[in-house]
């Protein structure tokens, strides 16, 4: 689900504050990763806890570039936690992991600096 977007391009089209109020953007700890055999671009499953209040969700992530299985089981990781399941191959994903692409199209995740409570929303 990574779109290719060009860093010295233009911002979108503006949105109302009510419309970013929607998604719903959520601290969580990968608890496991493991790799996700078949899929085009190297990817991870993931499954990342989010707290008492969300729980644990799956997620496939094309992180594989810059990460290791081992370095992510324990990383705070952001994701939007409302947007239906998707199925992505064979495998089903229940939140949509954020992160960056940098110059050569490699998938930095963004995560707190600091730790945070898992369920956390972005403010």
């Amino acid at each position: 689900m990574h779109l290719d977007h060009d860093a010295t391009a233009r911002a979108a089209e503006p949105i109302g504050f009510d419309d970013f109020l929607k998604v719903d953007i959520r601290v969580g700890t990968v608890v496991e990763a493991t790799v996700y055999e078949g899929a085009r671009k190297p990817s991870y499953k993931l499954v990342i806890d989010f707290g008492p209040g969300i729980g644990r969700r799956k997620s496939i992530g094309q992180v594989a570039a810059l990460y290791a299985c081992e370095d992510l089981v324990g990383k705070q990781i952001a994701a939007v936690v409302n947007f239906p399941p998707r199925q992505i191959g064979k495998a089903m994903s229940e939140c949509l992991t954020l992160g960056f692409g940098d110059e050569e199209g490699r998938i930095t995740l963004f995560s707190p600096d600091t730790p945070v409570p898992n369920g956390a929303r972005l403010a």
